[in-house]
């Protein structure tokens, strides 16, 4: 197969971790390494055998026997969330996920003083919240910046350090949120975190190169291009790169290149506040997905059709891709008056592509005020969705999805990866 990069195209939740369970099901894959993002992720896997797993931190390949993780350095790594996630693991059947583990000393921690943090932050903006998964990784990224002791995975294996960096952390998350939530104490957290060291392996940037080296990979990104930290529609968006950009620049690393994989689905979805031109109300009542719902921190989980013109911007931001895999191709089958938006009506002209720039908040704040006032331009999406992908974005679908498990996926008359191979 080659090494293979998967990223959303959207606002998230259209389905990577079943496009990745699915490539490590049907594929000699050695690993799967996490290049962005952190405990808030939520990609949901439903075996063959109907176990269903939210994938956080680890893979999702790790239902496949074999399969390993690794947390790279862009990964905000939340020890106590890594805990839980590998004790459902266990109890459906999976009793070796943290055997099957390592994390980059780099990476930066996440803690319960993030956590807090995070939901302090997001309560006080009142109706005018960001939208947040209330996990910290945020404000893990943002004390990082600012703080050059930030806690990071290294120190798990230094308890000295680890306290002095704790309570550095504990003292500034009392200072700037007076009277928020209780936190654990700093004993009580080095603890954990110490423990974390004990179970997992911690690795240097050698490793991943071993990786490379030992079989092919596949990287999973989270979230999705619309809600990056530099190309998002801000401040609607995530302070993670979920482009393509930092898997290839582990690659870059290791002298090896990968292929790109854009995941989206046959119809819009996003959770919580930000502009969303196509939503529908009619779709969000009649399209409930059981693995994604309204969320006290996330917000409500809004649906609308297929977008053209926002998959248009993701697709330039992330710098194109070699590949598309459509899923929920089955909601889309069984729904005639799924629509496509071709353009929208903006200050008084059709414009039929966004112009996608460098780094630059401003401007992405001026767009999120342009799409507000957005209106799609619609056609049918018509009974070949994947077809009609192909034809809107100029990309070969190479994998479609009609379900939740690995044996709904179909490659079938789509062209593959393997034949176009990596950028």
């Amino acid at each position: 197969m080659g090494h293979v990069i998967v990223v959303d195209l959207g606002f998230g939740d259209a389905g990577k971790g079943t496009v990745v369970d699915h490539l490590c099901s049907a594929n000699p894959v050695s690993a799967v390494v996490r290049f962005n993002g952190g405990a808030q992720a939520a990609h949901n896997v439903v075996a063959r055998d109907g176990r269903h797993h939210t994938f956080a931190q680890f893979g999702s390949g790790t239902f496949t026997p074999g399969v390993r993780t690794h947390l790279s350095r862009f990964m905000m790594v939340d020890p106590l969330a890594l805990a839980a996630e590998a004790d459902h693991l266990r109890g459906l059947g999976v009793p070796d996920a943290l055997d099957r583990l390592t994390a980059d000393e780099g990476a930066l921690l996440t803690t319960p003083y993030h956590r807090a943090a995070n939901r302090a932050r997001e309560s006080a903006r009142g109706a005018a919240r960001h939208g947040s998964c209330g996990m910290g990784v945020g404000e893990t990224a943002s004390y990082a910046l600012a703080h050059a002791d930030a806690p990071r995975v290294a120190d798990c294996r230094s308890p000295a350090r680890l306290r002095r960096r704790l309570a550095a952390l504990r003292d500034w998350y009392r200072d700037t949120f007076p009277g928020g939530e209780d936190v654990p104490d700093v004993g009580a957290c080095a603890a954990a975190f110490t423990a974390f060291a004990d179970r997992v392996e911690i690795v240097g940037a050698d490793h991943l190169r071993a990786l490379l080296r030992a079989g092919d990979v596949v990287f999973e990104g989270a979230q999705g291009v619309l809600l990056d930290e530099w190309h998002g529609f801000h401040p609607y968006t995530t302070w993670s790169t979920t482009t393509f950009a930092n898997a290839e620049t582990l690659l870059a690393e290791a002298g090896a290149s990968a292929a790109r994989l854009g995941v989206l689905r046959a119809y819009a979805t996003r959770h919580g506040p930000g502009p969303f031109v196509t939503e529908d109300p009619a779709l969000t009542a009649d399209l409930p997905d059981r693995h994604n719902a309204a969320g006290r921190w996330q917000g409500a989980f809004r649906v609308g059709h297929l977008d053209a013109v926002a998959l248009r911007y993701a697709l330039d931001a992330a710098g194109g891709a070699d590949g598309l895999a459509v899923t929920h191709l089955d909601v889309a089958g069984a729904r005639p008056d799924l629509r496509v938006c071709v353009a929208y009506e903006l200050g008084g002209a059709r414009v039929g592509r966004l112009e996608a720039g460098p780094p630059d908040l401003d401007r992405q704040a001026a767009l999120t005020r342009r799409l507000m006032t957005a209106r799609p331009v619609y056609e049918p999406l018509g009974g070949s969705p994947a077809e009609r992908v192909e034809e809107l974005l100029g990309v070969p679908v190479v994998l479609g999805s009609h379900g939740p498990t690995a044996g709904d996926k179909r490659a079938g008359r789509f062209r593959t990866l393997i034949d176009r191979g990596p950028r």
